[in-house]
């Protein structure tokens, strides 16, 4: 007798290796990437200074003194030195992260969804009503979106809101445009045909067949667009135009510690600092997912 044969390993059927999802893959190959990984903890722990900033701030960061003003980094009570009124450059710091990030995210989000909304419209209806909302879209891409957004906010007028909605705008037509692109690729796939042959409704299409495969890269370019947006709301504030005195804010940071540039060039530079490195991550963080996401080879 053949015992070989009647052996548990030799008797048991191969099971076969269930392939893990897309999404699984799309993850597992993101927490690989020690450069996207670094980014996103940067991030993650602005947005925790974002959160809990007010407890984190060793002073009231709209307290000023002008007996301290501009001193330089290590002096007593200012470990990153004073801006020009005398104010705790360190606290000032923390507690503009929260508003600085809130003006830098909240226009994409709001735009990811508008934008979304019409490009996938055009993308999947086609023709006539596809030339429509695209030409439309295409007058924006006749002005920069620097110039956009500052003719916006000096039409609306200085504020908080309407730096939100000038910046809005000015990404509405972009992510549209991706939108529109990845719709019109997805809305001839086999899958999309067959659901539509065997009667499913627009609608249902949309919601069932295209959603999923679509926002996946609208939201990849729009993490792209919030280092932009924080420029762009920076450079508002910069000008006057966004956020006013005396909000604890990057942009607005830089623009009044601007005549302090030749006397604490360090103690100036440091709102532009945290821009950089707020822009860079989230950069980076959107690299990492556009590579996660490319599953080529």
């Amino acid at each position: 007798m053949n015992t070989a044969a009647l052996s548990p390993s030799a008797a048991a059927p191969a099971v076969p290796q269930r392939s893990p999802g897309y999404w699984r893959s799309v993850i597992g190959r993101f927490l690989r990437d020690p450069v996207a990984m670094g980014a996103l903890a940067v991030v993650l722990v602005l947005v925790l200074v974002a959160v809990f900033g007010p407890w984190l701030a060793p002073a009231d960061p709209y307290q000023s003194a002008m007996l301290k003003r501009l001193k330089p980094f290590g002096t007593e009570g200012f470990p990153l030195g004073s801006d020009e009124l005398g104010r705790d450059m360190l606290s000032r710091l923390i507690v503009g992260t929260r508003l600085s990030l809130f003006m830098g995210i909240t226009p994409v989000l709001c735009a990811f969804a508008i934008g979304a909304a019409i490009g996938i419209v055009a993308g999947y209806a086609g023709g006539l009503t596809n030339t429509l909302i695209m030409r439309t879209i295409d007058v924006f891409y006749a002005f920069p979106s620097v110039l956009l957004a500052i003719a916006l906010s000096g039409t609306l007028g200085a504020g908080i809101l309407n730096s939100l909605i000038s910046l809005t705008i000015v990404f509405i037509p972009q992510i549209a445009r991706v939108a529109e692109s990845v719709t019109t690729q997805v809305r001839g796939r086999d899958y999309v045909e067959a659901a539509r042959a065997s009667g499913a409704g627009p609608f249902t299409i949309v919601r069932v067949h295209v959603l999923g495969n679509v926002l996946g890269p609208i939201f990849v370019y729009a993490t792209s667009l919030v280092a932009v947006s924080m420029i762009l709301a920076s450079g508002l504030s910069f000008l006057g135009l966004g956020v006013k005195p005396p909000e604890p804010e990057w942009g607005l940071m830089l623009n009044t510690l601007r005549t302090a540039i030749y006397t604490q060039p360090l103690v100036a530079a440091l709102p532009g600092v945290m821009i950089f490195i707020t822009s860079i991550s989230f950069n980076l963080l959107s690299d990492g997912l556009r590579s996660a996401m490319d599953n080529k080879g």
